[in-house]
């Protein structure tokens, strides 16, 4: 029996120091030399160095002042970061991107756009297409009595094209150069 438990041992040991020791250390090293930004977590930190969020996690907004994210079924958790798992079909979401269609609905400005009403997959997606940036910029502007032309050419600063899909603006980045005008 010990002829069988003792290599069972030694390969559990081995494989144990290969896949849950040198491999990370070995994908951690060159994850820092290639890619230190995002290895350590894509931080975005404010003119004083300051830590003030990722470019990779959104953060909700509140107030009239500040672009607001799409919302999250989470809360903003990344502990809990998920989707509502509610059907299109599911009366609890009808009601509720109805309630936040009233909510943020603005006279004059056609309807609420798609992405201020809808949760993302983790909840925490920190873009949002330009148009539902566009849409809050009366909001955001009449708060902080600017004109809505400032905010616009803010807005044109912050679009980012990805590789793979359509414009895009990170929320936060932009509420932070927002904090700064």
């Amino acid at each position: 029996m010990s002829t069988m438990i003792r290599p069972a041992l030694s390969l559990l040991v081995l494989m144990t120091l290969i896949t849950g020791v040198a491999y990370p250390l070995v994908v951690t090293g060159i994850a820092q030399v290639a890619f230190p930004a995002q290895a350590n977590g894509s931080l975005i930190h404010d003119a004083d160095g300051k830590v003030r969020g990722s470019s990779l996690i959104a953060q909700d907004f509140s107030g009239d002042g500040w672009f607001h994210p799409r919302p999250s079924a989470g809360a903003f958790a990344t502990v809990a970061s998920s989707a509502s798992n509610l059907a299109p079909s599911n009366p609890a979401l009808a009601t509720r991107v109805i309630d936040d269609a009233n909510k943020l609905q603005v006279p004059g400005q056609g309807p609420v756009p798609l992405a201020l009403l809808t949760t993302s997959a983790s909840g925490l997606d920190p873009h949002l297409p330009p148009a539902a940036i566009a849409y809050q910029l009366a909001r955001v502007a009449a708060a902080r009595n600017l004109p809505v032309s400032t905010l616009q050419q803010l807005l044109d600063k912050h679009i980012e094209q990805p590789l793979v899909g359509p414009p895009v603006v990170n929320v936060l980045e932009l509420n932070l150069a927002l904090q700064n005008l």
